[in-house]
């Protein structure tokens, strides 16, 4: 069985997993917090993207799941680009 794969499929995808990051970013950074300036809240959300992202950083369970869901997604969106063509 082969998956419909519509520009606007992808389009949604991409959309999901990066709405997922905002949510993440704000529950566990930005919110009920107050930033004195734009520069600080700047380098806190710099610094916990650098953090989220780092692949030398030790990965706890949560991150071990957001990888192999973020794998999944990059390898359906992969193989929807292969078929387009």
């Amino acid at each position: 069985m082969v998956a419909s794969c519509s520009a606007s499929s992808v389009a949604i995808k991409v959309a999901a997993v990066v709405e997922s990051f905002f949510n993440l970013l704000k529950r566990e950074r930005i919110r009920r917090k107050i930033y004195k300036t734009r520069e600080e809240a700047r380098q806190d959300i710099f610094d916990y993207i650098e953090m989220f992202y780092n692949p030398k950083r030790k990965p706890v369970k949560r991150d071990a799941v957001a990888r192999r869901i973020r794998k999944t997604e990059e390898n359906k969106l992969r193989g929807c680009l292969e078929n387009s063509g």
